[in-house]
């Protein structure tokens, strides 16, 4: 199993990764380690990738998965973990717990705070993300801005990720510096968005400064990543971050 860890000065005992398609028993167009129980992979499958996930990482269960719905809600991890809750963000504020977002094009977001004593991570879609979801996240982490880090886990690129100019027009509603991360795309009336720059910029307005990551790009990269963009039908990574105890 392959997985990538983020190339951030965050403290030892903060653990973070995201998941590949490398490494699970799924089939056909979910093949690989898929996590997704949502996008009609066989059950049993996605149970054995998520045991064999945890086996492998020494991730802390149980595991808090998300009912993910491209919103806002920050989900408060705990022990007493029932049902997967309607929520795009996790935190938590102890050790042995972990925060999960799934992904297959929408941008993971993991933060941690520079003494390590809070996580959070977040799925940011453009929906997602102009909603407030990273901002969102920060604030149930409890600290000041300038104290938490941020990495940008694997998403669609900016050579892909097209969109229509009401997404173009959103974002530059709010802040006008977001004309930058929008291309003309070959396709009339359409545009190529930088979704890690848009993340840029919604960080840097809310204090964080701190950022890492952005360097993937799920759609042009088919060995290693599923994409929703790209084909569909398919599988979810994930992206998870704990405090170690």
């Amino acid at each position: 199993m392959k997985w990538i860890e983020p190339d951030w000065p965050a403290p030892a005992h903060v653990r973070a990764l995201s998941t590949t398609r490398d490494g699970g028993v799924s089939e056909g167009v979910f093949a690989g380690l898929n996590l997704g129980a949502h996008v009609g992979d066989e059950m049993a499958r996605v149970e054995a990738n998520r045991a064999r996930l945890q086996q492998e990482t020494g991730i802390p269960g149980p595991l808090n998965w998300l009912n993910q719905v491209h919103g806002t809600a920050v989900h408060p991890v705990s022990h007493q973990y029932e049902s997967a809750p309607d929520a795009d963000a996790a935190c938590a504020h102890e050790a042995g717990l972990a925060c999960i977002v799934m992904t297959a094009d929408c941008l993971p977001v993991l933060f941690c705070d520079r003494a390590g004593t809070r996580v959070a991570a977040a799925h940011a879609g453009w929906r997602g993300l102009h909603a407030g979801v990273l901002e969102a996240s920060i604030a149930a982490m409890g600290r000041e801005p300038g104290e938490i880090l941020a990495w940008l886990g694997p998403a669609i690129g900016p050579q892909a990720f097209e969109v229509g100019g009401e997404v173009r027009d959103a974002f530059m509603a709010e802040q006008a510096e977001a004309v930058a991360a929008f291309v003309p795309s070959v396709n009339e009336g359409k545009w190529l968005a930088d979704i890690y720059q848009l993340a840029r910029l919604r960080l840097a307005r809310a204090g964080v400064t701190a950022v890492y990551g952005g360097d993937y790009c799920t759609f042009s990269d088919g060995e290693q990543f599923y994409s929703y963009r790209r084909d569909g039908q398919t599988g979810r990574m994930a992206s998870i971050i704990w405090l170690a105890e």
